[in-house]
């Protein structure tokens, strides 16, 4: 039978004839992660199961990027303890300090994910691997656990959404607004347990950068993966990174969806997410002189190399408005060390923004950027939801780099043209 992509990958791993849609199916998995809040559940659950050792010392990826550099007592105990369990099992992709970086901006970086693998992750947003042709998903701890321990965990085989975009993006359009005007459309439960798979022109001719901020954000559509095909530049990506022998990945033709879109993006502006969730998508242009206390740049979604470029080109030989807390993270250090030599760090600290190191800190209202109460922040993150960076009584919008470096410079959210 015709399968789409989500099909395609799941066959690649698994003994069992990958067919329709809701079926259970039994997969083996190329990488499991997890992170320093999610693992020290699934090392708890790890150990109560009774398993002696992970599957593959070389498969497991631990990340300690949430709380971290530790903010606590508390997340230092975390770190701690997701440290000695990989020193017990000889983990060798085990990162803390001045090694880890964002794990969804790492891992892709180091060459550990890549076309065609299966990734499951105790965190929601693993589905950035997708951007790869990677099915990729997040799980709950205690599968993460029973995944570490088998090196297999079951499916049921999602049903897909098929994105066409079509047209031409305009000069300040990228692809985290694509994304947010296709969540604007179809709700956070538009794509609950199914898979959306991005195609078309428009996608021919996008990064892989771009790609992987868009599979990172179908978890807020409610999706269980966001997929790409794995083509020419997929490929040359990956082999760079050193992932071992790429391959190209594509649906077949004729595979059944469960809906197609169509989308023209010929003259669609920059989008906002507005409180307080991903789907309150407006255009920029709709929003009427919103100020903000602070603008993030960075995460997993936009903090990679062409993001930082993107925001530096917009906020060079300007100053941050001073009511405004800009903060910049750098997703790893070799994304750190690039935007150094580059000179993007020196525009952005001669502009008046905070540099500050690799974490998820602000994101998940952990630390390094907390909103008190009546504050408002445009990110570049992946979720508004109510108290998401701080106060109940924050409020979070979500957009590009560009509109961020906009928005910082004006104190204002603004459209990119504007400042």
């Amino acid at each position: 039978m015709a399968q789409t992509l989500a099909q395609k990958i799941l066959q690649k791993h698994s003994l069992d004839e990958v067919g329709r849609a809701g079926q259970i199916v039994r997969c083996k998995t190329s990488m499991v992660l997890a992170n320093d809040i999610t693992a020290p559940l699934a090392v708890d659950s790890f150990r109560r199961m009774g398993a002696a050792k992970v599957f593959d010392r070389e498969k497991v990826a631990l990340v300690c990027d949430h709380f971290t550099p530790n903010k606590d007592i508390d997340s230092a105990e975390q770190v701690k303890k997701v440290r000695e369990f990989a020193r017990e099992m000889k983990i060798v992709h085990y990162y803390e300090g001045g090694s880890a970086g964002v794990e969804h901006a790492l891992l892709p970086e180091l060459g550990l994910v890549g076309p065609a693998d299966v990734v499951v992750g105790a965190d929601s947003h693993t589905c950035t691997y997708g951007g790869l042709g990677a099915f990729a998903t997040g799980m709950g701890s205690t599968d993460i656990a029973a995944a570490m321990a088998l090196g297999e965990t079951w499916f049921k085989v999602p049903e897909t959404i098929r994105v066409n975009m079509m047209g031409r993006l305009d000069k300040h359009t990228v692809s985290k607004d694509l994304i947010l005007h296709i969540i604007g459309l179809i709700g956070v439960d538009g794509a609950l347990y199914r898979a959306l798979e991005f195609t078309g022109e428009v996608v021919d001719a996008m990064d892989v950068e771009a790609r992987m901020t868009m599979a990172n954000m179908a978890i807020e559509a409610g999706g269980k993966a966001g997929l790409f095909p794995a083509d020419e530049m997929t490929v040359d990506y990956c082999r760079k990174a050193g992932f071992p022998d790429p391959g190209k990945v594509y649906p077949d033709d004729g595979a059944t969806y469960f809906r197609q879109l169509s989308i023209d993006v010929t003259g669609m502006g920059p989008q906002i997410a507005c409180p307080h969730l991903p789907d309150n998508v407006k255009p920029v242009d709709e929003l009427d002189r919103v100020k903000v206390d602070q603008v993030v740049l960075g995460s997993c979604t936009n903090g990679r190399i062409s993001d930082l470029r993107q925001a530096a080109e917009i906020i060079k030989g300007r100053k941050v408005s001073s009511n405004v807390r800009f903060i910049v993270l750098p997703a790893t250090p070799r994304i750190y060390e690039q935007a150094l030599e580059e000179g993007l760090l020196g525009i952005f600290i001669r502009a008046g923004a905070i540099v500050g190191p690799p974490t998820c800190g602000p994101c998940l209202g952990g630390h390094m950027g907390i909103l008190a109460s009546g504050e408002r922040c445009l990110a570049t993150t992946n979720r508004n939801f109510r108290g998401r960076m701080g106060s109940l009584e924050s409020e979070v919008y979500l957009g590009s780099p560009l509109v961020a470096a906009a928005t910082a410079v004006a104190g204002e959210i603004i459209h990119p043209a504007k400042v």
